[in-house]
């Protein structure tokens, strides 16, 4: 793998990002004629970013809910986003969506794969919830690489008003998460969406983030073809062809849903 790629990556103002950023999500607050803002608060790097993000100049505009489901998600990630709420000071609701996925359970077929999607829009609906009682606007937190390999779940993660960090690489999420002070132990774990027990990420997809976000780098930001960015990353063709047909794939979760032409 290429280091120098992973540097250009990583290299950036990330204070120019955080003024941008904070001006971007007034201007959506005041363009919306919206009350706030709300997320939804993992534990996990991307949802920490937006929270220690808000926590600026939207702090009393801000509202997090963090929603475990204690069947499967470690009591650790809960514990880290609720030294966050403590940290930012933000306010925050917890719900446990366990009961909710067990409703639904008893009325639906048994697939590990499915309910774990059904967890994450079981998440969505109840942060539509409380931005339609509050009239706030939901923050998306899936990131440049989650995004282009559709690495989220349609109508679940993926659903928001307003995706701040979208534009940011997972590398770079990294960086912006050192610059805004959030805690090493949330930059450092592995990241996951909790989906079922055990649930990691680059496990699933079955490549690090560091080779991720050299490949979609090189294929999107430099526009070089598969064997260019093979020689350029210093990555095996079989990986960048992997991640290239992840994005072709998942082209459907980035797209409005088709419709048929009219004569």
């Amino acid at each position: 793998m290429n280091q120098e790629i992973i540097d250009e990556i990583e290299n950036q103002n990330y204070e120019e990002i955080t003024n941008q950023l904070e001006k971007f999500l007034i201007e959506q607050i005041e363009k919306n004629k919206a009350n706030g803002i709300i997320l939804g608060l993992s534990g996990g790097i991307d949802s920490a970013v937006l929270a220690y993000l808000c926590k600026r100049s939207l702090k009393e505009k801000t509202l997090a809910i963090i929603m475990p489901d204690t069947e499967i998600t470690p009591k650790s990630e809960t514990e880290d986003a609720l030294k966050m709420i403590a940290l930012t000071g933000i306010e925050y609701k917890l719900v446990d969506i366990k009961p909710i996925v067990k409703e639904y359970s008893m009325y639906l077929e048994p697939n590990d794969w499915a309910k774990g999607n059904l967890r994450a829009r079981i998440r969505t609906n109840i942060l539509y919830y409380y931005a339609n009682a509050k009239n706030y606007l939901v923050l998306g937190s899936s990131d440049k690489s989650e995004h282009l390999i559709g690495y989220f779940t349609k109508f679940g993660d993926g659903a928001a008003d307003v995706v701040p960090i979208i534009s940011l690489y997972k590398l770079q999420v990294r960086k912006f998460a050192e610059f805004l002070g959030v805690l090493k132990t949330v930059i450092e774990k592995k990241s996951s969406a909790h989906l079922w027990k055990e649930h990691e990420a680059e496990k699933e997809i079955g490549v690090s983030f560091e080779e991720i976000d050299s490949i979609l780098y090189c294929l999107f930001d430099k526009k070089l073809s598969i064997d260019e960015t093979v020689n350029k990353t210093q990555i095996e063709k079989q990986t960048v062809e992997k991640i290239y047909n992840l994005h072709l794939k998942n082209e459907h979760k980035r797209l409005p849903a088709p419709k048929p032409p009219r004569d």
